[in-house]
């Protein structure tokens, strides 16, 4: 209390703003579009970030590597070189042998020759060596039946379709035997002895099977 010309008057209290309504008030101010018109955008932080943590990264092997910056440059570059070298020798023959699809791809053996074959590579568990030999003892034996011409460059599916005039009977085995053959040849699938005794069954039951004679009749 203060006295002045004997009247008593109330001393006047500071303004205080509470703390939290203060920080909350410079938040909402703060968070106003016009304070960041100039920021970086969210892609721009991204790369930054990257960046940074690349260049740690880089600086942390080039302090390991004798020759440091230039001997890791040198490291990665023969990396590439290895990589590059190997898909080129491993991957060009699958890509040759995938744009081709042929049923035979060595010099003309008999359907005995590819049943022989077979029998070994399933003796020994190698299930997809052995169907694709007995998918080849089939389309051959066909062959020697007349039922197909030969014909060089012939896929498996070709074989199967026309088989499929003169056996109409077997046509949807004979497909989905053909479908088998493609899949384990070129699409990376292995076979088992399931398939392998499917695909048996099914050159044991051509070799049974009279064929439907067409052509011209008189």
């Amino acid at each position: 209390m203060m006295s002045t010309g004997g009247l008593i008057t109330a001393a006047t209290p500071p303004v205080t703003t509470p703390h939290d309504p203060a920080r909350e008030a410079a938040e909402r101010e703060l968070s106003k579009p016009i304070y960041h018109q100039n920021d970086p955008g969210l892609l721009d932080r991204a790369l930054r970030k990257f960046f940074e943590w690349l260049d740690d990264v880089l600086g942390s092997a080039s302090g390991a590597t004798p020759g440091g910056t230039f001997g890791l440059l040198a490291i990665v570059l023969l990396a590439a070189l290895a990589i590059a070298a190997l898909w080129w020798r491993l991957g060009s023959p699958r890509r040759t042998a995938t744009s081709t699809h042929t049923l035979f791809d060595d010099g003309i053996r008999s359907a005995a020759d590819h049943r022989t074959a077979a029998e070994a590579h399933a003796a020994a568990g190698r299930w997809t060596e052995a169907v694709q030999e007995r998918m080849r003892a089939v389309v051959r034996s066909l062959e020697e039946r007349t039922l197909l011409d030969p014909r060089p460059g012939r896929t498996a599916d070709e074989a199967a379709a026309e088989a499929s005039v003169s056996l109409p009977e077997h046509s949807t085995d004979l497909r989905s035997a053909a479908r088998t053959f493609d899949d384990i040849t070129y699409g990376g699938r292995t076979a088992d002895a399931d398939t392998y005794a499917r695909m048996r069954a099914l050159d044991t039951t051509l070799t049974r099977t009279k064929p439907l004679l067409t052509g011209p009749t008189a």
